[in-house]
């Protein structure tokens, strides 16, 4: 049994199987190689952020707060979030620089000129395109880096004679980048942009056909079919180009840093890789003149590259004596790398901005502060020691359940020989705050989260310690203990950054103002200690 019938079948009702076979059949130039994978590689590019941006819409929340939220869900709970963001992130680059490569392959051989123009200019505008995507999926994850620079890029769109105002409107950005702003980024980035693309996409595949695919200038040799050659060429190359991408996507997490804070002053904005040449040349021109380095030169260089084919009448020629053409990429080239390098030296970092990706809520998160807090007295008196799992233990095993109340083991740790005559354990000198904290931790203690509460990161338990001794939960819930005087603080890392924090510990009232809270004066140990814990506390259930 054949899948003849069948395919035939299929054929007859769609067409399908016939229109397959005249791609797969169609003559191309004999001269025809490696340098014409490009375009196989770029639509392969566009076809796999179609399915990663699909799968990453699946468990994304469109606002702001909720998106940064979102991505970081996917990043640390979705199975293979951090690898499907990984593949989109790092695949928007790659689509760029494919499509930038076939542009400068088809600019040097020449393969623009008549009857080629329209197809030059729909490659053109799928350029700018891919650019426009990366511009508007910059702000979608809604952290500090996306933030502000989406707030460059619209400032300098406002920047525009006449229509900068406009254009401002049309961003959603009048009043500043908000919600507004966010849902027309998204709307574009999602459902403008992709049609327009598969619309651009089609018309370029049918003028290359139409026109088919330029030959070397006096080719003789008899032409040849599109597979299984060049089929294979293309295939190797897409391998080639996945590789890489899957690799990156695996070895180098997709960068998210601090949720948006549209009060951090101090950030300093500056945009992805493909865009620090325009960020560097706008440092070239100051005050009146800048204008010229934010629109002038960008929009000169634009109608410029759509009007090449009308600039450039003359015939084909062969590569070797394209040194024009060649001249002009090498300069392009030296000028975009030297703007680019300057801009990466010149921008100062902006420290402690990533978020914690690797602290997805694990036993010790769950903990109240308190209990938490008692991890690090139970270290301190070194109970470990005694109180260990096995027939040599001195003590018994405290996860395998302590059947007394708190009360029994606070009088217990206070005066052990007298609750327990003829044991070896020593008092306890500690408060009776302290040893609240030491026996609600026992309390929590059973054989399946012993391992993973007493192996908590020690910043985790220094800052429950700040945390206790400030009385911090007189005001505030962790993890559901504590009062609601104030915000609770679980989650605190997806509202508010590091530098927030600490200002707001210094000065309640200018980050707060009405707040009754009093300023804190921490020694700078305390005060890392328990920003970090603060930051690390999971999102509330």
């Amino acid at each position: 049994m054949t899948l003849k019938p069948a395919l035939d079948w299929i054929d007859q009702r769609t067409g399908l199987k016939t229109a397959v076979d005249e791609f797969l059949n169609e003559e191309i130039p004999a001269s025809s190689g490696w340098r014409h994978v490009f375009g196989s590689m770029a639509a392969f590019s566009f076809m796999l952020q179609a399915f990663t941006g699909v799968l990453l819409a699946l468990n994304y929340a469109p606002t702001p707060g909720e998106a940064y939220n979102s991505v970081r869900y996917i990043m640390t709970e979705l199975t293979g979030g951090s690898l499907i963001r990984g593949l989109h992130h790092y695949g928007a680059s790659m689509m760029i620089i494919i499509v930038v490569l076939h542009m400068i392959q088809v600019f040097v051989w020449g393969a623009y000129k008549k009857p080629r123009e329209a197809t030059w200019i729909a490659g053109c505008t799928l350029l700018l395109i891919t650019l426009a995507f990366g511009l508007t999926g910059y702000l979608l994850p809604w952290d500090n880096r996306a933030y502000w620079g989406t707030v460059v890029t619209t400032q300098i769109a406002g920047s525009a004679p006449v229509a900068g105002a406009y254009v401002q409107r049309l961003m959603g950005a009048e009043s500043g980048v908000g919600v507004v702003t966010f849902a027309r980024f998204f709307a574009a980035h999602v459902l403008v942009l992709p049609l327009l693309t598969m619309l651009l996409i089609g018309a370029h595949i049918y003028l290359v056909r139409k026109h088919g695919v330029a030959p070397e200038p006096g080719e003789t040799a008899p032409r040849k079919k599109f597979f299984p050659e060049q089929v294979m060429k293309d295939t190797v190359a897409i391998f080639a180009a996945f590789a890489i991408l899957f690799t990156l996507a695996v070895v180098a997490k997709a960068p998210l840093e601090r949720i948006a804070d549209p009060t951090d002053a101090k950030y300093i904005p500056r945009p992805e890789w493909y865009f620090l040449f325009l960020f560097q040349t706008l440092k070239l021109f100051e005050g009146p003149l800048e204008i010229v380095g934010s629109l002038v030169l960008p929009n000169l260089a634009i109608v410029a590259l759509f009007l090449v084919p009308f600039i450039d009448r003359s015939a084909m020629a062969k590569l070797r004596q394209r040194t024009l053409a060649i001249g002009i990429v090498v300069l392009g080239a030296i000028g975009w790398a030297g703007l680019t390098t300057a801009a990466v030296m010149t921008t100062p970092k902006n420290l402690d901005q990533t978020a914690d990706l690797d602290t997805a809520p694990g036993s010790w998160q769950q903990l109240a502060p308190e209990e938490l807090a008692g991890i690090g007295y139970y270290r301190l008196e070194n109970c470990a020691s005694c109180h260990t799992p096995g027939p040599n233990a001195v003590g018994p095993d405290l996860a395998a359940g302590v059947r007394k109340d708190a009360a029994w083991m606070i009088d217990h740790f206070k005066r052990p020989a007298q609750i327990v005559p003829g044991t070896a354990m020593p008092a306890i000198a500690l408060k009776d705050s302290q040893l609240n904290a030491l026996a609600a931790f026992i309390l929590k203690l059973n054989p399946k989260n012993q391992e993973a509460l007493t192996s908590a990161p020690q910043f985790a338990v220094d800052g429950a310690l700040v945390y206790q001794q400030n009385r911090c939960g007189a005001c505030h819930q962790v993890n559901g203990a504590g009062m609601k005087m104030g915000p609770g603080l679980n989650g605190l890392a997806t509202r508010r950054s590091r530098a927030w924090i600490e200002e707001h510990f210094a000065n309640p009232q200018k980050m707060s103002p009405g707040t009754v809270m009093p300023p804190y004066k921490l020694a700078p140990k305390d005060g890392e200690a328990l920003i970090k814990y603060l930051m690390n506390l999971p999102n509330p259930e």
